[in-house]
């Protein structure tokens, strides 16, 4: 969580008792001036009240009643805003309880304790939870548009996605043992019938459960994790980026939804930095369809030949360990780590640093398409990325830098499939940058409007130089692409958005990239 962030959550803490305390005196003010008419009811020697001090109680008391409405007034009207956080409108109350980042979801069950938590609306951002402790969230994208077919010779086509909609149950265990858990259905879901018109996924891409320890050293016990490199990653709802599609770099380099079979520690090191340390399964280069792995958890034996994971054209997004009926084909284990900064020197600045490593892609049985058989080969990936709201203005900047090594690109099986226009270099690079201008729009069906128009730039080089084996040593340039990406996001509640962006995508492949788009989007994440 971001500086900003913080100190907007701290206010809003401060204010909050704040008018506790006031209502409290209200309170003891108006129960003094009972007890006081009481006593003098007691007291035979008293008199009745006279008309003036009649007048004068009970102007006390409507004065009295009229300043208690008034703090319940201002109460609800804080309740009803947002803070405006450096990379572009912050998440609801229950979005931050919800969201992928275990600081803020410690934070957040911290939240859930004070005296107006239950009036957050817990369940879908709507009602009261029924259960104390559990909270439940959801994001998703609707998309629409239209766009160039590379497989259709670049016509352009109109389409319509129901991408995604995601449920994020929480539910606090104890004080110090919490339960989260994000649950999709991708695409429309999935199709039983051959006449259903649906055609997606069905998965649990989180579920693990926190043991919270100190603020400084917390362990997530094993479960399906996202893999802490970069931002989008672990940040991925609709209303987190401007754009209708994720940030290319977390289309393949990262390949987001980058979630593994995983155990964590994390916490915070200092005010404005904290780390996450995570070991899980190894990504593996096999990118075929899961029924070819065999009953000996291989990859099908010679000479059936499959797909490679790790390729010039997608990166890694093939390449990412299963998660079900222990099928893994690596033994191997990988590391990752990262450290996110938000200087409170800096107001408006956060970033982050962080890196994966596995000895071992290669997985059992690997072969070339000669029948011989394929080495091990390490891979490190590299993420480095910032977010700056200039303070005071509307003005946001985002950068990142993102780059993949690989120790024996030889034996790669892109490398050696008899396809050379997938090979793979002995490294894959990619660096972006973004800027937006947040307008506000004034208040529009009773809620405060803002718009974003943004422009990114992306290069990546996915197919360099460096690499060997059974294919032609020769990259046909399509893996080396530029992205010119433009549009608006316009925010009607910091839960929704409503985007609309134009692509332009250029390539060194003599054939050209054909990928263009013109696409909207409706995304929510509450």
């Amino acid at each position: 969580m971001s500086v900003p962030d913080a100190y907007a959550r701290l206010r809003a803490l401060r204010r909050q008792r704040t008018l506790a305390t006031g209502m409290a005196a209200v309170s003891m003010l108006t129960a003094s001036a009972g007890a006081a008419a009481a006593a003098a009811a007691d007291d035979g020697s008293s008199k009745s009240p006279t008309p003036v001090e009649q007048s004068s109680n009970e102007a006390l008391m409507k004065k009295l009643q009229a300043m208690e409405q008034r703090i319940k007034v201002l109460e609800g009207q804080r309740k009803q805003k947002q803070p405006t956080g450096a990379g572009g409108p912050a998440k609801p109350a229950a979005s931050v309880a919800v969201s992928n980042d275990p600081k803020l979801r410690a934070e957040a069950q911290t939240v859930a304790k004070e005296p107006a938590a239950a009036e957050r609306k817990p369940i879908l951002g709507m009602l009261d939870s029924p259960v104390p402790g559990l909270i439940i969230g959801a994001y998703g994208e609707l998309k629409f548009g239209a766009m160039q077919n590379p497989d259709a010779n670049g016509r352009w086509q109109n389409g319509f996605d129901a991408h995604r909609l995601v449920l994020l149950p929480t539910y606090q265990i104890t004080n110090n043992i919490i339960f989260n858990a994000e649950i999709e259905l991708e695409h429309g879901g999935i199709a039983f019938d051959a006449d259903d018109k649906r055609h997606g996924t069905a998965e649990i891409e989180q579920l693990w459960i926190d043991f919270k320890i100190i603020d400084q050293f917390n362990w997530r016990a094993p479960g399906i994790d996202l893999v802490p490199i970069g931002y989008i990653n672990q940040h991925h709802e609709p209303t987190q980026f401007y754009s209708v599609h994720r940030p290319e770099i977390y289309n393949a380099l990262i390949p987001s939804t980058f979630m593994v079979p995983a155990s964590s520690i994390y916490g915070r090191l200092m005010d404005g930095l904290s780390y996450q340390f995570q070991l899980s399964t190894s990504v593996e280069d096999f990118g075929d369809d899961f029924g070819k792995r065999t009953g000996a958890n291989t990859v099908p034996p010679f000479p059936a030949g499959y797909a490679a994971g790790i390729t010039g054209l997608d990166a890694l997004r093939f390449a990412r360990p299963v998660i079900g009926d222990f099928r893994q084909l690596s033994n191997d284990l990988a590391y990752s780590g990262r450290l996110d900064f938000a200087p409170p020197f800096l107001p408006g600045l956060a970033g982050s640093v962080s890196a994966y490593y596995t000895p071992n892609v290669t997985p059992r049985g690997a072969y070339a398409d000669t029948g011989d058989p394929l080495g091990r080969s390490s891979l490190t990936l590299f993420d480095a990325e910032f977010r700056y709201r200039v303070p005071d203005t509307g003005l946001e900047f985002r950068g990142e830098y993102a780059r993949a090594m690989f120790g024996r690109p030889a034996d790669l099986r892109a490398n050696n499939d008899g396809d050379p226009t997938n090979n793979v270099g002995k490294t894959m690079f990619a660096y972006a940058g973004e800027v937006a201008y947040h307008l506000p729009l004034g208040t529009i069906l009773n809620s405060e409007w803002e718009a974003v128009p943004f422009y990114r730039y992306t290069y990546q080089n996915l197919q360099t130089s460096g690499f060997a084996g059974t294919d032609s040593n020769a990259p046909t340039g399509a893996g080396q692409m530029q992205f010119h990406t433009a549009g608006i996001a316009i925010f009607p509640s910091p839960k929704l958005v409503l985007k609309a962006t134009y692509q332009k995508v250029k390539t060194r492949d003599p054939a050209g990239a054909q990928s263009d788009s013109i696409l909207g989007a409706v995304g929510f994440f509450f």
